[in-house]
């Protein structure tokens, strides 16, 4: 049985992989798009910085997602399996089609869907989704805002400089931008694998008593002390899926909405960065993806409304509305299969 509970761990540090893998975009796409890093050297320097949050902030969102939105009286091995498994599965089929949907709703719909398919809906803790939910509507119109007031404010700072001079300044910026939407990235989307990880240890305490020294890693005092080596391997994982890439979502982001300079890709991950580490200080989890497309469409919006693709943004939109009950639903699938074949 202890096993088992080690398998889903690994499972957790896969979905987190591939939550760096299917979000490597939110981080690159623009500094990509705008050449000002060539596709490989974007993803080592989004990968560095994914890690390197881990020293830099809390793990407000990891007990937000760990025991604030689903009652962890019901919670076992299973139902957190088959929530990774549904979002693991919605990723891969929207990684595919290059939809940059989020994998962060994708991991909330799905630990929700296999909740709710051992206890009914009272497992969920509606008051604890309110924030989440108003922040799926508030994250990309915040980023969008702060896209456009950026962009806005920079067209007027610099409206008598040259534009080869602005263009060689914001080239170098774009870097430091970068940097902080992925530090932003890794700071809030780490930390949800790490709730998860916690959710499945705490409802794993009793076992992991009656087991010897070898496994006392498995053992945590108290369920506000995340363990180091869950903190590590979540930064590890999502670092190391972002240094994978993901290619098909890096082509939309980057220049399917809109097209980007230097100066606009500074502005789209300045908005965005901020917006996310607003609510990673809040212990909100947020979408990147919805964060990071608000702001680009903020930026496109200021040159002139048809320079963003609405068609492309309107496919965006759709993917985010389905995300959570597709994921849900895979989930509960799931959660059936698995009792099922355990009898």
């Amino acid at each position: 049985m202890l096993a088992y509970v080690l398998a889903i761990i690994l499972i957790a540090f896969v979905f987190d992989f591939i939550n760096g893998f299917h979000d490597a975009a939110n981080s690159i796409a623009t500094v990509v798009g705008t050449r000002v890093l060539s596709p490989f050297a974007a993803v080592v320097w989004a990968a560095f910085f994914n890690f390197v949050a881990l020293f830099l902030f809390g793990t407000h969102v990891a007990h937000t997602v760990g025991a604030g939105m689903v009652d962890v009286s019901i919670v076992n091995a299973d139902v957190i399996l088959a929530g990774l498994l549904g979002a693991i599965t919605w990723n891969l089929v929207t990684w595919w089609y290059g939809i940059p949907s989020s994998s962060s709703h994708a991991l909330m719909g799905g630990y929700a869907g296999a909740a709710v398919a051992r206890a009914g809906f009272h497992a969920v803790i509606y008051s604890g989704w309110t924030k989440t939910i108003v922040f799926m509507v508030l994250s990309p119109v915040i980023g969008m805002a702060l896209g456009l007031g950026l962009m806005t404010g920079t067209y007027w700072v610099f409206r008598k400089s040259r534009p080869a001079r602005v263009d060689r300044l914001f080239r170098l910026l774009q870097l430091a931008s970068s940097a902080l939407f992925s530090l932003s990235h890794g700071a809030n989307d780490a930390q949800k694998t790490m709730g998860i990880i916690m959710s499945l240890l705490v409802a794993s305490q009793a076992l992991v008593a009656q087991q010897g020294a070898i496994f006392s890693f498995l053992r945590i005092d108290s369920p506000d002390h995340i363990p180091m080596w869950v903190k590590a391997g979540a930064h590890i994982a999502i670092g190391l899926g972002t240094l994978m890439g993901g290619w098909r979502i890096i082509h939309t982001m980057g220049s399917r909405v809109t097209k980007l300079r230097p100066v606009g890709g500074f502005c789209a991950e300045s908005g965005g960065a901020l917006s996310i580490l607003m609510a990673t200080f809040m212990g909100i989890p947020v979408s990147t993806t919805h964060t990071i497309s608000g702001s680009i469409v903020g930026v496109g919006a200021t040159t002139r409304l048809s320079a963003v693709r609405w068609g492309v943004a309107s496919q965006m939109i759709w993917a985010w509305i389905l995300t959570i009950p597709a994921a849900a639903f895979v989930a509960a699938v799931s959660y059936m299969l698995i009792t099922l074949a355990k009898g």
